[in-house]
């Protein structure tokens, strides 16, 4: 699929292909409402998959505008709003949350405000944007909704699996994947290996999409 991705603007790599995966493999029947938040991704994932309609939310100008314009240049419905994880869509419910949040450990825990390093920042632990997107997530679900949040495995799982419990969700892991690093990860990996994130010579990690439920929703 011909994408269109000015500079500054996320790639979609992998992690996005394996949430389009679990997507088609129908994890609720379209048509459905879905938001997503993050750097365009997860709006791709939603519209590929079939979704009837889908809003994207980004912080970015540039993310938003490129999702704008490969909705309009492949005639999905995706309505772009601009601002910071759920604030835009404040009010509103959806059946479907789909997320792929910058989730790579940085040097430090404040983000970047401007450059396309912001598309992938997460954070000294690389969960800045997972914890809260994860603990926003009762305030935009409907009650029977479901949310598919992508991260890495250094970022931990089971934190994931935890927090979405303590928001009154039942997590469930429903996709692996082993990818090589790319060139983010490549140049932190001296980082990650002092963190204790990774082990010495480490050059694969795992991709993992984490599915949420609300109390009403059925497996």
């Amino acid at each position: 699929m011909l994408l269109l991705r000015p500079p500054g603007v996320y790639r979609a790599d992998r992690d996005t292909a394996l949430l389009v995966d679990v997507l088609r493999a129908g994890v609720r029947p379209p048509p459905v409402r879905a938001v997503a938040p993050g750097p365009g991704a997860g709006a791709g994932a939603a519209a590929g998959a079939g979704a009837a309609s889908v809003t994207a939310v980004d912080l970015s100008r540039r993310s938003a505008a490129a999702t704008w314009l490969n909705a309009r240049l492949h005639r999905a419905s995706v309505r772009v709003r601009r601002g910071d994880l759920f604030e835009p869509v404040r009010g509103r419910r959806f059946e479907v949350v789909v997320a792929n949040p910058p989730y790579v450990p940085a040097e430090r825990e404040a983000p970047a405000r401007y450059g396309i390093a912001r598309c992938w920042d997460g954070g000294r632990d690389g969960r800045l944007l997972l914890d809260r997107l994860t603990s926003g997530l009762p305030d935009v679900l409907t009650a029977d909704g479901r949310a598919l949040v992508v991260q890495s495995e250094v970022c931990g799982e089971d934190a994931t699996l935890d927090a979405m419990a303590a928001a009154g969700l039942t997590g469930e892991v429903v996709a692996r994947a082993a990818i090589p690093f790319g060139p983010v990860m490549r140049a932190r990996a001296a980082l990650l290996e002092a963190q204790g994130m990774i082990v010495p010579g480490q050059h694969v990690e795992e991709i993992v999409v984490i599915e949420g439920r609300m109390p009403g929703a059925q497996r």
